[in-house]
């Protein structure tokens, strides 16, 4: 089909995640302004600002959700709350829990605060109280009662020398209390619903409060009076007294007297004069945005849950109920960066702007977010009034169609300087949502969608639409009705020419797009047994590629309409599909969360990527092809590079460098160098290369002493990779005589306590223990068989001898050495065919040995003694000898053969190399 001499893909791996990072809670900025705490779940999730990544998270072994956290002012310690009324203390920088105890309270902790000299810590309970804690002497200092409900708000006074504590509950009321007497000295009576935040002026003299009754009121702390109430007309969530020292002319501040800006229900930000209880400035929405006036506040998406004030950057940050935070530069309220904490199901996703610098995401709301992939700022993009549901991008990158529920299309162009999103044109049409789109290829002139309504359209885009200018209205050149449900996915051809489209109805369509601007039905793909997911072209051959809920893809010929070919491997629905390597390769995700890479030639699946734990809707790969992205119903959004091309490279490097390291082994070896060749070969993890040191050792002269020297003066680490090489080697018949001898000086020269020591050392021993025993079971049945031949061959007459009546006399007590010769070629014989049986039985190096072997080598031995036995027994009767037992004789050559077996069994063992007490040594030690 395409170019085979291509380069096939084998791998990705994950480049870069954006996932949820905050969930509603509490949110905390370091006071080095360079970090972002905030709750997600059962965890507090550590955000570095410079590059919107999470670098730090701390969670609670009990799973339970975090109710409250504070961070301590020098930004060195992290107090977290949770349902289970545990208080813990953390290193976070380190994820490390340092301390942990009961907070006393009855109910959860529903806020925390740590004074200015991170010594004293305030806890807030739904039970209606107020505990200090001492975090240096680790005690309770106060326990405050008086407050009515949840105190949901405690902050200290910036002036510790007051040692004043400020708490709000149910009851609207403002608490000051003295924590010298641990009363309460005074509460502030003005709101008439909940406080929801405290700002204290630089000398401390004056407070300002907001609340959910949409006033804020300026106090004056030394006669702890109201000097002002001031009206906002929203639910404030948050406040901020503005410095005084700073220049905020930009923001309309223009006298020393003392401003305020507040954050609520109708999402922008708003300064506020004191004195005069004037408004002097609001923050711009953009274009596409709703007013307030035309949605109910309470409802408002983009109302606003926190203010903070960044002095060090001259910055203040936002959070929206979205859980979205913004950061905004002084003096101007400009957006300079914004994270969004939390996607909700991301149904499409797709590589945009110069170089694939940014995505653009579609989740399941009507804004759509462009993240850069950098720092993960975000921009969210107001237009759509329901639920974008896919996306397309054009040729350049930087011009996107989007549809959504709301039965619209509209087309996003983004700066290619600034990276500034912007919607440009739009259209409707449809009578039901529109789930699909493609954009055209060669040149940006036209979109093709598909709808609810069963229809197709194709659109017309003005010449100038990036132009700077309004919004340009779309009109449909061409309608449809293509299918008999839903249209799932339309794809355009690369040469503009051609339209397919995939539908619930389980067929896909090859459709004509004529200059005239028509719409002809050219043939209908039949094969899959559920709806249709995606469609595809491919880049390079007259193929379609198409996706359904029976769990396949397929491959169309779009001359015959045949399919060409089915790849079968999800276990669910195959969402979508894209082509890669210039066709000669397919991507497909799937309800199972899974990834496929397929090579179209072989049918073969390449690679499974477990990607994410729920539908992988969105699916893309960049224009160079040498990377993806994913999105999923999970939330998360993930970026995949190609590997293929660095995992080459890597092998062929390891495969050199093994070819070097192996002749540089050799050449030890030749030298005899056995320490060093030891060494190479244990840092080559080859337990097989390592044998053949350990061989070579024991070949030479000297070589019990040789490899004891070699081993001792091995590193420890080195020693825990022997052990656990003997461990393979024990196993096997072949090789357990170098691991026994390995074993002997590792057990005789090493304390139990060092050995116990190595990584796994109690494994490694008991794993040795049964095939010790076995082996050892194995000589002992040798042993046996090697002394009852002895007895046999004292007993035997010497084939062709004269025969007398003493000549049996003269064989009982013949020397074993004159029958040396004979009983040498037995054993040659004998020791040929153990050896061809190990050679069977051990032909796979790994495997364990037969145990059933040595019987069987037990049963040849008495086979051939008894064979033997009968032919002495015949000559005897031939010759007609008659044999007499002399009693005395009888019992002198029984105490001869018990001494000549005794001898026999010491030279066996010493023959064999086997120490006797190996297996009681490693019991020993593994017990």
């Amino acid at each position: 089909m395409a170019n085979t001499n291509l380069q096939f893909k084998t791998n990705y791996a994950v480049s870069s995640k954006i996932e949820p990072f905050y969930k509603g809670g509490k949110v905390q900025i370091s006071k080095d302004e360079k970090y972002i705490f905030c709750t997600c779940g059962s965890r507090v999730n550590v955000l570095e600002i410079s590059t919107g990544k999470i670098i730090h998270c701390v969670e609670h072994d009990d799973q339970e959700d975090i109710t409250s956290f504070a961070l301590s002012c020098d930004d060195e310690m992290l107090v977290t709350a949770s349902r289970a009324l545990l208080l813990k203390q953390w290193d976070w920088r380190q994820a490390n829990c340092t301390r942990s105890w009961r907070a006393i309270h009855t109910v959860p902790v529903a806020s925390m605060t740590f004074d200015s000299t991170s010594t004293l810590l305030a806890t807030g309970g739904c039970d209606g109280t107020i505990k200090l804690w001492d975090v240096v002497k680790q005690y309770c200092t106060h326990n405050l009662k008086g407050s009515s409900g949840v105190v949901h708000l405690v902050q200290f006074h910036p002036n510790t020398d007051l040692l004043q504590l400020f708490s709000s509950s149910l009851d609207c009321g403002i608490r000051i209390w003295d924590l010298r007497s641990s009363q309460c000295v005074c509460v502030l009576q003005s709101h008439y619903s909940a406080v929801t935040s405290l700002s204290f002026s630089p000398d401390g003299n004056a407070m300002v409060s907001s609340g959910r009754d949409k006033i804020c009121t300026v106090w004056d702390l030394k006669t702890r009076k109201a000097k002002r109430t001031v009206p906002v007309y929203e639910a404030v969530e948050g406040v901020i007294i503005l410095p005084g020292s700073t220049d905020l002319a930009e923001i309309r501040v223009k006298s020393k007297d003392l401003h305020f800006i507040t954050a609520g229900s109708k999402g922008v930000l708003r300064v506020w004069e004191a004195s005069t209880a004037r408004c002097v400035y609001t923050q711009t929405l953009p274009s596409t945005l709703p007013s307030a006036s035309e949605e109910d506040e309470n409802d408002n998406p983009r109302s606003l849950t926190y203010l903070f004030h960044l002095p060090a950057s001259a910055r203040l940050a936002t959070v929206t109920a979205e859980h979205n935070i913004l950061l905004y530069q002084l003096p101007a309220l400009t957006t300079q960066q914004q994270f969004v904490g939390y996607s909700d199901e991301v149904l499409d996703v797709k590589f945009l702007g110069k170089g694939d610098s940014h995505i653009v995401v579609a989740t399941n709301s009507c804004q759509l977010k462009v993240f850069e992939l950098l720092t993960n700022s975000c921009q969210i993009l107001y237009g759509h009034t329901d639920t974008v549901l896919t996306l397309d991008v054009f040729k350049k990158g930087s011009l996107f169609a989007s549809c959504a529920k709301d039965r619209s299309v509209r087309v996003w162009h983004m700066d290619s300087d600034s990276g500034q999103v912007r919607c440009v044109a739009q259209g409707s049409g449809h009578t039901n949502a529109v789930g699909s789109i493609s954009c055209s290829r060669m040149k940006a002139s036209f979109v093709a969608t598909g709808s609810q309504d069963c229809t197709v359209k194709v659109w017309d885009l003005p010449a100038d639409c990036s132009a700077e200018g309004g919004i340009h209205q779309l009109t449909a050149r061409a309608t449809e009705k293509a299918h008999d449900k839903d249209v799932n996915s339309v794809a355009v051809s690369p040469n503009d020419k051609l339209l397919a489209s995939g539908s619930q109805d389980r067929t896909a369509k090859l459709w004509s797009l004529t200059v005239e601007g028509t719409v002809s039905l050219l043939g209908v793909f039949r094969g899959h047994r559920r709806g249709v997911w995606a469609v595809c072209f491919s880049p390079v051959d007259q193929v379609l590629a198409t996706t359904s809920a029976d769990g396949t893809a397929k491959l169309w010929s779009l001359q015959d309409f045949s399919c060409l070919k089915t790849f079968e491997g999800h276990d669910a629905s195959v969402l979508k599909v894209i082509f890669v390597s210039r066709g000669t390769q397919l991507l497909t995700s799937g309800s199972d969360g899974l990834v496929k890479l397929w090579t179209i030639k072989t049918n073969e699946c390449v690679k499974t990527l477990d990607a994410h734990q729920d539908k992988v809707w969105g699916l893309h790969a960049s224009r160079k092809d040498d990377k993806m992205v994913t999105g999923s119903a999970d939330s998360n959004i993930t970026v995949w590079s190609d590997v293929t091309e660095i995992e080459l490279a890597e092998e062929q490097a390891k495969q050199e460098d093994q070819i070097l390291k192996q002749q540089e082994l050799s050449n030890l070896l030749h030298g005899k160098k056995y320490l060093k060749a030891l060494g190479l070969a244990i840092s080559l993890d080859q337990p097989h290369t390592v044998l053949t040191v350990i061989k070579a050792i024991r070949e030479g002269e000297n070589s019990s002493e040789l490899l004891e020297k070699t081993l001792l003066k091995l590193r420890q680490d080195q020693k825990e990779s022997l052990l656990r090489y003997c461990v393979v080697w024990n196993a096997n018949a072949r090789n357990c005589l170098n691991a026994q001898a390995v074993l002997q000086v590792l057990l005789t020269h090493l304390p139990p306590e060092e050995l116990l020591q190595y990584q796994g050392a109690r494994s490694h021993l008991e794993g040795l223990i049964p095939y010790t025993e076995r082996h050892m079971q194995r000589i002992g049945r040798l042993l046996q068989a090697s002394m009852f031949l002895n007895y046999m061959w004292q007993k035997m007459r010497v084939a062709g001898a004269p025969s007398s009546t003493g000549q049996d006399e003269d064989m009982d007590t013949t020397p074993l050495a004159q029958a040396q010769p004979f009983f040498v070629i037995d054993k040659e014989k004998k020791s040929g065919s153990d050896e061809r049986r190990d050679e069977g039985n051990d032909s796979d190096g790994e495997q364990d040995e037969d145990p059933d072997s040595c019987v069987e080598d037990e049963e040849e031995l008495e086979d051939v003694s008894a064979t033997n036995k009968a032919s002495t027994d015949n000559g005897r009767v031939e010759n007609g000898a008659s044999h007499k037992t002399n009693g005395k004789h009888h019992s002198e050559s029984e105490e001869s053969s018990e001494e000549e077996d005794q001898e026999e069994e010491t030279t066996v063992k010493k023959t064999k190399g086997l120490p006797v007490s190996s297996a009681q040594q490693c019991q020993t030690f593994a017990s």
